[in-house]
């Protein structure tokens, strides 16, 4: 496996995104989906599915990201599995896992990166979404004056309605907010995949200044 520097930066990504991509992001060489396409067909895939896999991979196919702060740090890298179908329409896998977890990542029938275990859990719109999320995590964590940990029902304390969702990472079952001087990270995505409610768990990343909050993206 050969590894690159990312090089070509996916356009539409905020600024602090395309800083995570160009200073920590590298690509690894994967095989092309086109080399699958007759074989797919065969199988009954449709073309229109086929074009969704090879588009998501000529975005994001190879691209390895820093560890996120969950899900083991998130898929190794962005690599499209076999489209598969079921009563909810065709989903392909996002990437392998980075470390042995009990869900997968997949990418939903409406574009959603999510996890699946005991069911399907949508964390961001897009897979966009999940890039500027661990690219805000890292922001967070080296501008943030302290950082707490809450989990399992403390997440229903949290003073989210004094906040502003973070457009950006298009959450879902994950969200980022914004307060006065505080950035907070809700992870939702293992608790519903699995049924666990106690495995959701925040960040409160406090004591930001203006760049800290890094409002101008």
């Amino acid at each position: 496996m050969e590894l690159n520097l990312v090089g070509r930066t996916p356009e539409g990504l905020s600024r602090r995104a395309r800083s995570l991509l160009g200073g920590h992001g590298v690509r690894v060489d994967v095989t092309p989906v086109g080399q699958h396409r007759a074989r797919w067909l065969e199988r009954g895939i449709p073309a229109e599915q086929i074009d969704r896999t090879a588009a998501y991979q000529e975005r994001w196919g190879g691209l390895l990201l820093p560890p996120s702060p969950r899900y083991e740090g998130g898929p190794k890298y962005f690599d499209p599995d076999v489209p598969e179908e079921d009563a909810d329409g065709w989903w392909f896998g996002a990437g392998v896992q980075r470390a042995s977890v009990d869900f997968s990542f997949l990418i939903g029938p409406d574009d959603s990166f999510g996890v699946h275990a005991r069911r399907w859990a949508p964390l961001h719109a897009s897979v966009d979404g999940w890039v500027e999320s661990v690219a805000l995590a890292y922001h967070a964590r080296m501008w943030s004056s302290r950082i707490t940990k809450v989990t399992g029902d403390g997440v229903d304390a949290l003073p989210l309605a004094d906040c502003d969702p973070v457009p950006e990472v298009e959450g879902l079952a994950d969200t980022w907010w914004r307060g006065e001087d505080l950035l907070v990270a809700l992870y939702t995505g293992e608790a519903l995949c699995r049924d666990t409610p106690g495995d959701r768990t925040a960040y409160v990343h406090s004591g930001l200044d203006t760049w800290g909050l890094d409002v101008d993206v």
